[in-house]
């Protein structure tokens, strides 16, 4: 050891550690086994040469220091072994002074680039800002690399408590901005519990990065302690994945990563063996980036299924427009062709919001969690026009009626059943061109008088509904009346699954709010880790999430990830103490009712004991207060509201 490199670090104080004791201390970022054996301190490297046991955690037995994992054993002061054999424990420096125990510790030098430090440097050169994930054992070289980008302010990283809340999270934040956010894990369990998030990406077609740890090459299939085939668990979820290897083109295995989940908006993932995440790389491996790798999505549709889409809208005396999630960064075109043709405008439940509910041509959500206004002006059209829609069973888009689809994705037109002009083509570019078109509009009839009109009888309806009381906990529609007055124009609302859901479909009117959801998925516990990945994409925002009891629960303990980062999260729960969407289905299926009960805790003591601002409401008087108040704390709050189950 060079003598002016060596940093000393005061790790014991006298008496601290007795005679014929060994203690694990940390010296810089060395960690140690500290022996006091026959009257001398002795400092070695804190890890057995054979299966890398903590020393520091043996014991020393018979006058030897016996590694805890395995039982090898060394000498206390000496750190080599019995027998003469060669595989003894490295020692440092060690001095006694006057205050304590001194170890001497070589600076590091500089440090040298690894495989994972140039993936990195790839990955916030394709923009991605944003990974929520766990470090663990067989992912520490990655996350070692990613430690340092977020030192240089480039990446976030949101250590969470659950990894299926990662991929829910990153799901989320794709589904808000169009862009990628990452997840992390773990080799074996920590990787398979990304899946259903990342299920939840792929089904709503949400660009995320997968990125897990994977033991080392060497000994993948005998089957050594927490090896899964990861290539074959995330092959169905993912549009592209690869194992890096030592002699991959390490920046180009991340930008052809990043480039499917970007422009497919699905998932892809990379596997990391741990021993290549800190192979060195030559000084002049390069990070990879976006610039000449993806072509612009602004596509004009094909001549002829325009002038055919033209002709059909031209002539409909009655056209609806029907908005789906894929025309969520399209709207502002979308409702100035709807003003010019006066189309009433409904969306599907993914695309609730996309259209402020006070628009005078806004109808609402159409189908399962909508209302009879979106239906009425369905059955009554002559043409549906369909922007970035799925027709999905639970929007229920009529096949009886001519329709006029476009979308950018080929597979998604006429995708169940055949639709009269489907328009391939970028949604934004085809309705601007639809416009230019149509400069004095049409002819068609103007439904705002109609539309004001069902609308002012469905909002007396829900008003009725809101004064419903059978003392048993509070209706959905006097919560769902109460957070339409209070949360704020510009707000992410994320929510869950379950009868909250529908409710929150059929009762709260949007005006600028941004909706997210479980949409082809619908996976019950979507709702909390989706507002963490709304918040890390749009801070400055306010987020609210919406969950049934059932549903937080399963990812309840991420309350305290949202407090350790400040996340900005009102959490309105709907404790009803039981599943009420399988409860109403088995009823309806005449089954019996059975095990959809729920023996819950006290949410609101427990989201107070994780530092969160917690209130608890239990009549309708009581909620424009207490939203009033956790709206506007900064930080994490919890709003638990006792609701009827039947109140729906």
């Amino acid at each position: 050891m060079s003598e002016e490199r060596v940093v000393w670090h005061r790790v014991l104080g006298h008496g601290e550690l007795p005679e014929g004791r060994v203690k694990t201390v940390v010296a810089g970022r060395q960690s140690l086994a500290v022996t006091h054996f026959e009257g001398r301190y002795t400092a070695l490297e804190n890890r057995c040469p054979h299966q890398g046991g903590p020393l520091g955690e043996g014991a020393i037995e018979n006058g030897w220091l016996r590694c805890p994992w395995h039982g090898w054993d060394f000498h206390p002061c000496t750190g080599k072994p019995p027998g003469g054999f060669d595989d003894g424990v490295p020692r440092f420096a060690l001095e006694e002074r006057d205050d304590g125990i001194y170890v001497g510790v070589e600076e590091r030098g500089e440090h040298t680039r690894t495989v994972t430090d140039v993936m990195a440097e790839t990955l916030v050169a394709w923009g991605v800002d944003t990974v929520f994930g766990m470090v663990g054992h067989s992912n520490l070289g990655l996350a070692d690399a990613l430690r340092r980008q977020e030192e240089a302010g480039k990446l976030r990283f949101y250590g969470i408590r659950h990894e299926g809340a990662a991929a829910f999270a990153a799901s989320a934040y794709g589904k808000l901005t169009g862009r990628p956010a990452a997840c992390f894990a773990i080799a074996g369990p920590g990787a398979t519990n990304l899946i259903t998030g990342l299920w939840d990406a792929k089904m709503d077609r949400s660009p995320v990065l997968a990125m897990a740890g994977q033991v080392e090459a060497q000994v993948l299939g005998p089957g050594a302690f927490q090896e899964v085939d990861l290539a074959s668990a995330f092959q169905a979820v993912s549009c592209w994945g690869q194992t890096v290897h030592a002699h991959s083109k390490h920046a180009e295995l991340m930008t052809l990563a990043l480039k499917h989940a970007t422009i497919e908006r699905q998932v892809a993932h990379l596997i990391f063996p741990d021993e290549i995440q800190t192979m060195p790389v030559s000084a002049d491996a390069r990070p990879s980036g976006p610039v000449g790798r993806v072509a612009s999505t602004r596509i004009a549709p094909p001549q002829e299924a325009f002038d055919q889409a033209l002709e059909r809208i031209r002539s409909a005396r009655r056209p609806v427009i029907i908005v789906g999630h894929g025309a969520r960064f399209d709207m502002d075109a979308i409702v100035r062709l709807a003003e010019r043709i006066q189309a009433p405008v409904l969306t599907t439940f993914k695309g609730k919001g996309q259209i402020p509910d006070d628009h005078p041509l806004a109808c609402g959500v159409l189908g399962r969690s909508g209302t009879f206004i979106a239906s009425h002006f369905m059955n009554e059209a002559d043409l549906l026009v369909v922007l970035g829609a799925s027709f999905s069973n639970h929007t229920g888009i009529t096949p009886k009626k001519p329709i006029v689809q476009v979308d950018l994705d080929r597979l998604a037109l006429g995708k169940f059943h055949a639709v009269d002009v489907p328009v391939w083509g970028e949604i934004s570019v085809t309705v601007d061109l639809l416009l230019d078109a149509l400069p004095q509009g049409t002819q068609s009839v103007d439904p705002r008088g109609e539309i004001a009109e069902r609308r002012a009888i469905w909002r007396e309806e829900k008003e009725r509904r809101a004064r419903d009381d059978r003392g048993q906990g509070v209706s959905s529609a006097a919560i769902f009346l109460s957070l339409t007055r209070h949360v704020p124009d510009d707000a992410v609302i994320a929510v869950d699954v379950g009868n909250n859901t529908y409710s929150f479909g059929r009762y709260f009117e949007c005006r600028r709010q941004s909706v997210l959801m479980s949409g082809y998925l619908g996976s019950i516990g979507f709702g909390y880790p989706a507002a963490m990945g709304a918040w890390a994409a749009a801070p400055e925002r306010k987020v609210v999430a919406i969950t049934g009891d059932g549903g937080f629960a399963q990812y309840m303990a991420e309350v305290s990830t949202a407090v350790k980062y400040g996340m900005n999260i009102t959490h309105v729960l709907l404790n009803n103490g039981q599943l009420g969407k399988i409860t109403k289905e088995q009823r309806a299926g005449q089954w019996e009712v059975w095990k959809t009960d729920l023996h819950n805790p006290d949410f609101a003591a427990y989201a107070s004991g994780c530092g969160a601002l917690a209130l608890r409401v239990n009549a309708p008087e009581e909620l424009d207060d207490a939203f009033v108040r956790a709206l506007a704390h900064d930080g994490p709050s919890m709003v638990e509201v006792r609701s009827d189950p039947e109140l729906i």
